[in-house]
């Protein structure tokens, strides 16, 4: 069974475990789905809506201070239906979703510590060719705490 600890239901109150244990005609049945979506190029309008919960960072926090939005982070829960096409669409068709070197966020065998190690070989080579160099870092770890949470719940 997959790991399903702590996996919230999304708004139709599905789970991974539902489809988990489905009949074993569902992946047929989806599989027409995601493909009637790609041929028609347009997804079911409940494949758009979510819900964010808002998750305590630092557990330990609660007993030594009052607790403030900058305490809590939000997670995004989406419809398994829709995770499920996520994942058909991104393991079929992987060869095509190529991203940059530059890229060092959210890609596999990638991390912070490889995009400092490029920043360093980029101002080693400029700085030893004479060259002054300016860097400017800009520190968006804190974007979902200074956003206002309450523009999270209007409709559209």
């Amino acid at each position: 069974m997959p790991d399903v600890k702590g996996k919230a239901a999304d708004l139709d109150g599905i789970t991974i475990v539902h489809l988990y244990y489905s009949s074993g005609i569902l992946p047929c049945i989806l599989s027409k789905l995601f493909n009637l979506c790609m041929t028609a190029g347009h997804v079911p309008l409940s494949f758009d809506k979510s819900y964010t919960v808002p998750i305590l960072k630092n557990k330990n926090s609660i007993h030594c201070k009052s607790i403030t939005v900058d305490d809590f982070r939000g997670i995004s829960i989406s419809p398994a239906i829709f995770k499920v096409s996520e994942h058909c669409i991104l393991h079929r068709y992987r060869d095509f979703f190529k991203t940059s070197d530059n890229q060092f966020g959210f890609k596999q065998g990638s991390s912070c510590a490889h995009a400092i190690y490029s920043l360093n070989c980029v101002v080693d080579y400029y700085v030893n060719c004479g060259s002054m160099i300016n860097i400017c870092a800009l520190d968006l770890s804190k974007a979902f705490d200074k956003m206002s949470h309450y523009g999270l719940f209007l409709l559209n």
